[in-house]
């Protein structure tokens, strides 16, 4: 365990930190702020193309990376960062969010440039855009392995985690119950390839993540008079001025964006899997349709949770010092207890079991996503040649009795673990794609200079002098 503290501290130092922020806000800046200028093409691009024999559709792709975006963070992890930071930490998830919708945009573009074609299939994510792009083959390697390793072995137990503790606390089932059941489903999805991996997500992401919302909408209407008074709580938290949560600015800070990265993944490197998957005519479009699946995850998600928790006061707030800052929920530390306490406020009769049931929801799918992604890396470590079936029926088992593991251990426990791997994959990512900016930015000129003309932006890399790359000019 202080093993584990110790690589936590080191991997989310405050370098990391401003990486991260200062990362997104120099992408911002670059594209002139896409993540506003072009937010009607985030939305009718999700539905203009279709999926083909190689890929899946923009949507579908869409779907597979809210599936991994939109998980327990959203639920445990704005409970939990309200928790450590106080409610000033969900402004600072907005700003991670914000400026992290422009970064989500450039690995998207990315993983689409330098996608291969693969058994029938297309492949990509940031090994190849590092191999491809960068031409630092060790360090794709080290990608590909750190990530096969943090999607099988450390973050399906986040999930599976807070899945485990929701339904003990609804329905009273034993966590071993749980683990048990969630592996069994996730067994039945995995092993039938990914295209059942995407129409799964598809319909799951759609239904679960509307009807949270939808939830979340009737909580806020509930409470209009009191919308200002909590964004103006948010806001003095956020800056050291509330005269309960001014001691712990840092903290705000601190957890309001680990817990916005892990939610939102933007330069997390795991939404390109999901975004080289998809059929498209132009890299950029894809890129779009991604920096879009930000904002569902955080500003419209996580947002409803905070506010639903922050509505009805069922939080408590650490102190650093020890003890709490504030305690409204005696005997309950952090978690989804935070969200289930609040939403049974409301509805008493249903509170703890929609939400326990929202839960299974956004983290199956999230796990599936996992899944996904590390079988997209294992494929990049065999190169041109097949993956052979015995590796990828070793990789599900050891998924899957990861995902029952998490189930069975202790909540902290796992999310270190997780924010471990998540930490190690941004870090070695974010590096990648500052150092790859050039194709994603010249791809994104290109798109806005075929708009311009009036066209349907279509991708010739050889114009734009970009290499290596299965692109053919139509």
């Amino acid at each position: 365990m202080h093993i584990i503290k110790f690589l936590n501290d080191i991997i989310w130092s405050n370098v990391f930190l401003i990486l991260c922020i200062g990362a997104g806000l120099y992408f911002s800046f670059v594209t002139k702020f896409l993540q506003v200028r072009y937010i009607k093409d985030m939305v009718t691009l999700l539905f203009k193309e279709s999926s083909d024999s190689k890929g899946v559709s923009p949507f579908q792709a869409f779907s597979i990376a809210i599936a991994g975006r939109v998980g327990t963070g959203n639920i445990a992890g704005v409970a939990t960062a309200i928790a450590m930071g106080g409610p000033g930490a969900v402004f600072w998830m907005w700003m991670i969010a914000f400026f992290g919708a422009a970064t989500a945009f450039i690995e998207a573009t990315l993983g689409q440039i330098y996608k291969i074609e693969k058994e029938g299939q297309y492949k990509g994510g940031p090994a190849y855009y590092i191999e491809r792009g960068l031409g630092v083959k060790w360090y794709a390697l080290l990608f590909a392995i750190a990530t096969m390793i943090s999607c099988t072995l450390f973050l399906p137990g986040v999930q599976s985690n807070s899945i485990a503790d929701s339904m003990n606390n609804a329905f009273n089932i034993p966590p071993y119950v749980t683990g048990i059941s969630v592996a069994a489903l996730l067994a039945v999805i995995i092993f039938g390839g990914v295209q059942r991996i995407a129409r799964v997500s598809e319909v799951i992401v759609s239904f679960m993540a509307g009807a949270y919302i939808l939830m979340a909408v009737v909580i806020l209407f509930l409470n209009l008079n009191e919308i200002p008074e909590i964004f103006s709580l948010i806001v003095k938290s956020a800056f050291g001025i509330d005269a309960t949560f001014g001691g712990i600015i840092g903290m705000a800070v601190s957890w309001g964006i680990k817990r916005g990265i892990y939610s939102n993944e933007a330069g997390q490197g795991t939404a390109p899997h999901a975004a080289a998957a998809a059929a498209t005519s132009h890299p950029v479009k894809q890129g779009l349709v991604q920096a879009f699946s930000v904002y569902i995850d955080t500003l419209f998600v996580c947002s409803s949770t905070a506010f639903i928790i922050l509505f009805t006061g069922k939080y408590n707030v650490k102190n650093p010092a020890g003890g709490f800052l504030l305690e409204q929920l005696p005997g309950i530390e952090e978690g989804p207890a935070f969200t289930q306490a609040a939403v049974a406020s409301h509805f008493p009769s249903i509170g703890n079991e929609f939400i326990a049931f929202a839960l299974l929801f956004f983290a199956f799918t999230t796990a599936i996503a996992y899944y996904f992604i590390a079988e997209s890396n294992l494929h990049y470590l065999h190169g041109n040649n097949p993956t052979s079936k015995l590796k990828i029926n070793i990789l599900r088992i050891v998924f899957l009795v990861s995902v029952y593991f998490g189930c069975i251990s202790k909540g902290g426990d796992a999310w270190m673990i997780g924010d471990i791997g998540v930490g190690i994959m941004a870090w070695l990512n974010i590096v990648a794609i500052i150092l790859l900016q050039k194709p994603a930015l010249k791809a994104f000129k290109d798109y806005e200079s075929q708009k311009r003309a009036g066209k349907n932006p279509t991708f010739d890399p050889e114009k734009l002098n970009i290499r290596n790359t299965i692109w053919k000019k139509d």
